[in-house]
């Protein structure tokens, strides 16, 4: 942020001018509304002789490694399962197309290999993402570790790309007459993983905007 901008901010507040006026005077400066909204975020809006600063995001080399882990394993089992689910959609309605036995076999072995990673992964993720919640609720500045805001901005974006994606082989599929079950299925399957993350993180990223 703008270190003019936020001593402006600072002298306006404690000279007693009105948000709303403050944010007049610089939208009619031509500062962008984001800069504009994150200069008064930094201080909190209660009555006080002194504008009170809101604590701000920090950087914390074990937040990096737990969150880093925390969302690999998010990744893990998220794609995993996925796969799993295709695989169990793709036996319940078999291709017309002949498999053979080697094709079979690989199915098999990606099965077993989704199985245990979500079999791994899963209990790892739980366990990681309840000790977080738990300091969270105990310690709400921990909402602002800018690796968790990092990490939950990029799988936002992965999970959009995901869920966009989904949507236009829908309508590729549509548009060519392929409207089977089986794709059908699996395009559902996409959008519950996907749509389930992207709609969890986004309800986590308004909570951490929250005052």
């Amino acid at each position: 942020m703008d270190s003019e901008l936020l001593s402006f901010t600072r002298q306006a507040l404690t000279a007693g001018v009105s948000r709303s006026e403050i944010a007049a005077a610089l939208r009619h400066a031509e500062w962008p509304e984001p800069e504009i909204s994150a200069a008064l975020d930094a201080y909190a809006d209660i009555e006080f002789p002194v504008p009170v600063p809101r604590p701000r995001p920090y950087l914390s080399a074990r937040d990096m490694f737990v969150y880093l882990v925390l969302f690999t394993l998010l990744y893990m089992v998220a794609y995993n399962l996925g796969a799993l689910i295709f695989h169990l959609i793709d036996h319940a309605f078999p291709s017309r197309l002949r498999t053979t036995a080697q094709t079979n076999t690989a199915v098999l072995s990606d099965v077993r290999w989704n199985i245990a990673v979500i079999a791994v992964a899963l209990p790892l993720f739980m366990l990681i993402f309840l000790n977080i919640t738990r300091a969270i609720a105990a310690d709400p500045t921990k909402r602002r570790s800018r690796p968790r805001m990092w990490l939950t901005y990029v799988t936002l974006f992965i999970t959009a790309l995901w869920i966009v994606g989904d949507i236009m082989a829908l309508v590729y599929n549509a548009l060519g007459g392929e409207f089977g079950t089986r794709f059908l299925l699996k395009v559902v399957t996409v959008g519950v993983i996907a749509g389930g993350i992207f709609t969890y993180f986004l309800h986590d990223v308004r909570q951490s905007r929250a005052p």
